[in-house]
């Protein structure tokens, strides 16, 4: 908030790449931070970091080029950058924990897991912030920038770190003598949390289709079928926003309660 008020009152172009970081790391680093704290002595400080910092970079390099040569425009998109986006992730998190053979667990991969996440989530964020800086004609729009960080940071725990930490829970419980073992526990992990996240970047998609399914005439029926959004009636608009908002705390539940199954099983004693 401060970075904020400073930059709008001395209009100081310089402070943007301030705001623009503080904005993005701000939820995300709160937890690379908890974690180091928390669980710092027992996985070790350096490794909590370089799952956030390397892990998250890693991730989003990765994503990237996967996604260039990989997706096309088609109604499978969202659950292709999930797939996509669990795996870099996944593999990040491998990578970085391949030598420390005593890590094991699913204690361990959550906490190790959301690292991964949390870094990916706010390197991805600064670029949605940097490019909400602009307008489409090329001027600046901070109150886009302030827009876009505050939301991506109110939804950060209920995405990229949620599912990266459920899926590293299944990586570390399934590791023996060292070694990842790709059992169908852990692929069914995978997919599950790329189908999570394919519904997440999906919702709005699928708000505007229930609101013209339910409400639409025969006239705007047709010029959606072809690809056309007809100007929307104030109904349909509250009707989007119940559908968007009440879509993203589905998927967000569904996350969470998962997540905490999985660490209650973790605590149960074994046999």
């Amino acid at each position: 908030m401060l970075a904020v008020v400073v930059t709008v009152t001395t209009q100081n172009t310089n402070l943007l790449p301030t705001l623009i970081l503080l904005g993005s790391f701000l939820t995300p680093g709160c937890f690379a931070l908890w974690a180091a704290e928390r669980y710092g002595r027992e996985l070790g400080a350096g490794l909590l970091i370089s799952c956030f910092v390397v892990g998250g970079v890693l991730g989003v390099l990765g994503a990237s080029v996967l996604e260039y040569y990989l997706l096309h425009p088609s109604v499978w998109l969202f659950l292709g950058v999930g797939l996509i986006e669990e795996a870099v992730k996944a593999a990040a998190l491998v990578l970085l924990v391949r030598r420390r053979r005593e890590i094991r667990g699913v204690r361990a991969g959550l906490v190790l897991g959301a690292a991964v996440g949390f870094g990916f989530a706010a390197f991805e964020s600064s670029g949605y912030a940097f490019n909400a800086l602009f307008t489409v004609r090329g001027t600046i729009s901070l109150r886009g920038l302030v827009e876009t960080e505050v939301l991506r940071g109110l939804l950060a725990p209920f995405g990229h770190g949620l599912w990266t930490a459920i899926l590293g829970g299944a990586l570390f419980g399934c590791r023996r003598d060292g070694r990842f073992h790709l059992t169908g526990r852990v692929w069914a992990t995978y997919l599950g949390v790329s189908v999570l996240h394919a519904l997440w970047d999906s919702v709005n998609g699928i708000a505007v289709w229930l609101v013209y399914q339910l409400t639409a005439t025969g006239y705007e029926r047709t010029l959606f079928e072809y690809g056309y959004l007809p100007r929307p009636t104030v109904e349909q608009k509250h009707l989007y926003t119940l559908f968007s908002d009440g879509g993203l705390v589905v998927v967000g539940l569904l996350g969470i309660g998962w997540l905490l199954a999985t660490a209650r099983a973790a605590r149960r004693p074994g046999p």
